[in-house]
This record gives structure tokens, sequence and C-alpha cells, in this order.
């Protein structure tokens, strides 16, 4: 008998049809003899309606009850799929997800999974029972609920599957696999029929609206076989491992992410430890940084910019205010009009021109390379955010055609 976890979006849940349909998929798994454990997210736009909602009454209201008011969102989901499964005949039991013994770190609206205590399910399991767990949420030692951040329901699923050591994760969406680019941008994108942990987190991580990239980071680090397939359709997914062939394929995917802020520090002295300063700060309030360009020293001074995630735009703009004199910069400026454009592939590792080629396709569609950044399968270009189509469409086209 195997363990199977399976996670449905909330496109996937996102009306009565819809769930009926899940309900169907879930319970002819668990009719061929496996033991299912189901994570689902919020049904349709039920997040974005409860952050209108909150908007409403304290649009700055504290993230402990940002993450009271979000999680009710999965908890309707798991009643509803509960109850599809009950109308088709099958033993089910919901769970939110502290019953299911997530337990995190303080962080609200994006904690972290510390541990999971699974005595729980796998006393439902014993029972016979499909187990619906609310995906995102989970609990901290203050008994006080917290959220994973957008897309945690990914996490959810595969911190179950390493923990209770299931034989497949299925993670499925609205879409049927994994692309070689979004197929609602690239008309001719190409799906993968496998993929690499560490060239799915490098997409997840620089755009790729399919799986959480720490959900990927999670199943690398314990081996957690995943598949990517829909909901929608019958069809062959992507299946995401240690190894694949990386000799058929020079890049594995382009990816865009238009949720990206430029910041640079204008006219800062030429002296050791000014980066330090910055980047310390801001990591202290526990702002991500991406690309990084320091220009050459002129005049005893340099330039240093960097990329946030927009939502982080604000925070990190207030800190480097607040160092502006100290650091005895001149100015201070943000533009996010820009969006990120990234390939990967580990064949690059063994393959020269990868840059040359990208660049040549940047060029030719005259789009303007703002910033650079680099690692073993992966480079990625800062670009205006109007020429992001036109960027991925151009690229894509010179690996893939």
């Amino acid at each position: 008998m195997s363990l199977i976890v399976q996670k449905f979006g909330g496109s996937s849940v996102a009306n009565a049809e819809r769930v009926m349909h899940v309900a169907q998929i879930v319970t002819d798994t668990y009719a061929k003899g496996n033991n299912v454990i189901v994570v689902v997210s919020a049904q349709g736009d039920t997040t974005d309606d409860l952050i209108a909602k909150a908007e409403e009454i304290n649009p700055k209201a504290s993230k402990r009850e940002m993450d009271m008011l979000l999680s009710s969102g999965e908890q309707i989901s798991i009643a509803l799929l509960a109850m599809a499964i009950e109308k088709l005949g099958f033993p089910v039991k919901s769970l939110t997800g502290w019953q299911a013994g997530f337990q995190t770190d303080s962080t609200y609206s994006n904690s972290r999974i510390r541990r999971i205590q699974s005595e729980r399910l796998e006393h439902e399991l014993g029972k016979g029972n499909i187990c619906i767990v609310a995906g995102f949420q989970g609990i901290n030692r203050y008994d006080d609920i917290t959220t994973l951040g957008r897309g945690g329901s990914d996490t959810s699923a595969v911190a179950l599957a390493a923990a209770l050591h299931a034989d497949l994760c299925q993670i499925y969406t609205d879409v049927d696999g994994v692309y070689t680019a979004d197929p609602r941008l690239v008309k001719n994108a190409v799906k993968l029929d496998e993929i690499s942990y560490d060239e799915m987190l490098e997409l997840a991580t620089l755009g790729a609206n399919v799986l959480h990239n720490r959900s990927v980071e999670m199943a690398k680090k314990y081996n957690v076989h995943m598949e990517v397939l829909s909901s929608m359709e019958d069809l062959p997914g992507t299946q995401i491992k240690e190894v694949v062939d990386v000799e058929k394929m020079l890049i594995r995917g382009v990816a865009r992410d238009n949720d990206v802020a430029r910041l640079s520090i204008i006219g800062v002295p030429d002296r050791p430890g000014v980066a330090f300063k910055v980047f310390s700060t801001l990591a202290s309030k526990k702002i991500n940084v991406d690309i990084i360009l320091q220009s050459i020293g002129r005049e005893n001074t340099k330039d240093i910019s960097f990329t946030v995630c927009r939502s982080h735009k604000q925070a990190a703009l207030d800190i480097l205010e607040n160092l502006k004199n100290t650091l005895g910069a001149k100015a201070i400026v943000c533009d996010d009009n820009v969006s990120k454009v990234s390939v990967v592939g580990a064949g690059m590792q063994s393959n020269p021109g990868v840059a040359a080629k990208m660049f040549e396709a940047l060029g030719e569609a005259n789009v303007n390379i703002q910033m650079i950044s680099t690692s073993e399968i992966k480079i990625s270009v800062l670009i205006h955010l109007n020429d992001s189509e036109k960027a991925i469409n151009a690229i894509h086209d010179a690996f893939f055609n």
C-alpha cells in the first residue's frame, strides 16, 4: 500500500463542480488501494477577497490578525472537499494545519515549518480515512495561527510527504506540468517530461508560477518524489527529481518576474564596509536582496544598485533613507518599472555561449539590459517592465526554435 500526498490549488476547488471533480480524483486514488492525504488551498480568489475585507476595516492590521483571517479560507475548502468525498461514500476527515501537527516559528504571514507532529494523521490513516489538510497554515509556540506565505500550500504538501515518507507528492494545478515558459505568454512553450530539483528551484524563485520555491527546496532536501499535473485534464505531468538527462536540452526554461523593484544608492564614499552596512541592515529586517551591481569607483564614490520584491520596496527605502547620512550617500533612487527575465538549465554548465545567445536575442528585439546576474545554471537580466513579454518570447525563440 502506497502513501500519496495530493495538493490542489485554489483554482482546482474554485466552485462546487470543481470540488466534486477533485473529490473524484482523490477517491479514485484511494480506491486503488492507496493511503491518501490531500492538501487544499483556499477557493479561487478567497484570499484576495479576505485581504480586501481587511483593507476596508484596517489597512494597517497586524500580521497576527491577518493570519487569523486568511487561514479561514483553507478551512472552508477542506470542509467542502470532505463533504464531497462523504457524498461519494468514502471515509474522510478534514484537519486544519494545527490539527495536522504543523508547528511553525512566529514570523506571522511568512512562517517556516519547524516540525510536524504526525500522530493525529497517522491515527486517521490507520482508521482508513482519507485526510484532507488545510495548506498554508500552522501554529506557533504561543498557540497562535500562522501562515506560510503565498504559495505555502505547496510547502505544506511536501512537508507532509517528507515527514510521513510518502511514496509520491502530486501537485495538481490549472496547467498540465512545467513548461519551458509560461504558456499564457509564450505560444510555443513546450511541456517538460522531467526537470531537476535545482532547475525547478531556480525557475520557481525567478517567477515561474508553478511551485512555491520553498516546496522545491524541501523536496530536494528530503528527496521527495514530486509530480506536477493538471487537475482539469487526465494527462501525464512533469516529474521533478534529482538528476535528469541534461545533454538533450541546453536550457530548461525561461522565466519572468515582474514583482521587482530596483533601488540605488548614489554617490557613496568608496571605502571598505559600506556594502556590509547596507546589506546587513536589510537582512536584519528580513528583506531579501537579489541582483546586486556596484559601479567602478569614480571621484572616490561609487553607486550600489540591487533588487527586492515590491512588497519590500517601501521598507527597504525607509532603511536606506535612514542610512543615507551615515553612509554619506548623495541620493536614494527607486524604480519599480522593471522586470527580471531569466534562463535556467543545468546544461549551460558544460556549454559555453548561453549568455551570448541570450543577449543576442535581447539585442535583436531592441531590449536594453540594465543589470545582469549569473550562477552555474542561471542567467538573469533586469529590463524595463514594458519589454518583459517581448523579451521572454525572443529568448524562448532563440533557444527552442
